[in-house]
């Protein structure tokens, strides 16, 4: 199996024994994203539209470091904490896929790293 890691500086490092993405032949997966300014280490989280902002920031970067870009992503996992703001963290992340969205799930949890309110993983293809 062809395994390579990719890592890069736009994105926040990982806070646990996992890579920000790993690149298996064509197919990119990328770990959960939260609101990490990966310049400060601060969270962005002032509210929800902010916070799902820079996750989407976060997401990006680590497309670009794989060569890639919102076009190949094929399979995105949404996990919030509050369905009640489903509608607002769609919005923002609608933004990135105006044409050809891929395939989704949205989840609520009880609680995310860092007492975040939204992570997004994704899977993209070259």
């Amino acid at each position: 199996m062809n395994k390579t890691i990719i890592t890069t500086a736009d994105a926040p490092g990982p806070i646990g024994p996992y890579s920000q993405a790993v690149l298996s032949g064509d197919t990119l997966y990328i770990s959960g994203q939260v609101c990490i300014d990966p310049k400060s280490g601060e969270l962005k989280k002032k509210d929800i539209r902010e916070e799902t902002g820079q996750v989407m920031k976060n997401l990006e970067a680590i497309l670009k470091a794989a060569g890639m870009n919102f076009n190949h992503v094929v399979k995105t996992t949404i996990f919030i904490t509050d369905m009640n703001q489903f509608s607002t963290i769609n919005e923002v992340y609608g933004k990135y896929f105006e044409a050809n969205p891929p395939a989704r799930e949205t989840v609520q949890v009880a609680a995310l790293p860092r007492f975040v309110n939204v992570e997004i993983s994704m899977i993209a293809v070259k």
